[in-house]
């Protein structure tokens, strides 16, 4: 697991920075887990678009990932670890007893050939990949693909390179910290998996040339301020001139660039005990 740097044969290869996949065991992926991935260009039914700079892109299939874990108290083996291209962070396919396989987010330092289990028991071993509830892990073990609602399944913490902590127990609550700083109430009955997503050079990729972003789908984004006036507020003036705007705003007015738009009252703020902020 590395980062390779290419020679600057071209202007877009001097700043290229790419995952060497050196952890990568297979060529294909497991073809009964896999899906089609329609293609939406961030358009809704009515064929608007609702998200911008979205459209084009690899064609790509979706893997089915096993977030719940739940076949209990059954030692999976780990056959091979996968790339996944809807993910940062890399995925494991597992085999269990009676020869079903499954997907999972893959933990760092987890190794073709180990195995991983899923439980309530309060037994199991503390190592990268077993899956249990947080009345049962140590306070400061890595954690991720963490539940918010018990046998819903993870939900968060499960892209590349992230991880939280407990650090702390009262009666039936436990205080997880989040890769963001939050510090949060989650129920010490849900489930979440030891270890510290695969893929932690993740961040320090750099594409190096704007067709690499058209290949994952990402169309131009151009700024406000070069634009005309009819297209957004930013826009017009004489030569290069600022925003002009004391509020920034989005082409539709609304205010943006670092405007919070939490609600005041959202109905997860009883959750949270520490703010990222």
């Amino acid at each position: 697991m590395g980062i390779r740097k290419y020679k600057p044969t071209t202007p877009s290869s001097r700043w290229t920075r790419s995952s060497d996949f050196k952890e990568v065991t297979a060529d294909k992926p497991y073809k009964p887990l896999l899906r089609p991935l329609k293609k939406t260009g961030g358009r809704n039914v009515y064929g608007r678009i609702t998200v911008r700079h979205q459209g084009g892109g690899h064609k790509r299939m979706y893997r089915l990932i096993d977030f719940k874990r739940d076949r209990l108290d059954e030692s999976a083996k780990v056959l091979t670890i996968e790339y996944d291209p809807n993910r940062s962070g890399r995925i494991v396919l597992v085999e269990y007893p009676g020869g079903q396989k499954r997907y999972c987010i893959a933990p760092l330092d987890l190794k073709p050939g180990d195995t991983i289990i899923s439980s309530y028991k309060p037994e199991i071993e503390i190592k990268p990949g077993n899956c249990l509830p947080l009345r049962y892990i140590p306070l400061g073990v890595s954690i991720h693909n963490l539940e918010l609602v018990k046998g819903k399944g993870g939900q968060i913490v499960r892209s590349a390179g992230t991880q939280a902590s407990l650090t702390a127990k009262e009666n039936d609550i436990g205080h997880v910290r989040m890769p963001s700083g939050e510090v949060r109430l989650v129920h010490l009955d849900c489930r979440a998996t030891i270890g510290q997503v695969s893929n932690v050079e993740h961040e320090t990729i750099t594409f190096g040339k704007a067709g690499r972003k058209r290949w994952l789908g990402i169309r131009p984004t151009v700024r406000g301020l070069a634009m005309n006036p009819v297209d957004h507020p930013h826009g017009g003036g004489e030569g290069k001139s600022g925003q002009g705007n004391p509020h920034p705003v989005s082409p539709w007015g609304q205010p943006t660039k670092g405007f919070k738009t939490r609600k005041k009252t959202k109905y997860s703020d009883k959750f949270i005990v520490k703010k990222r902020r």
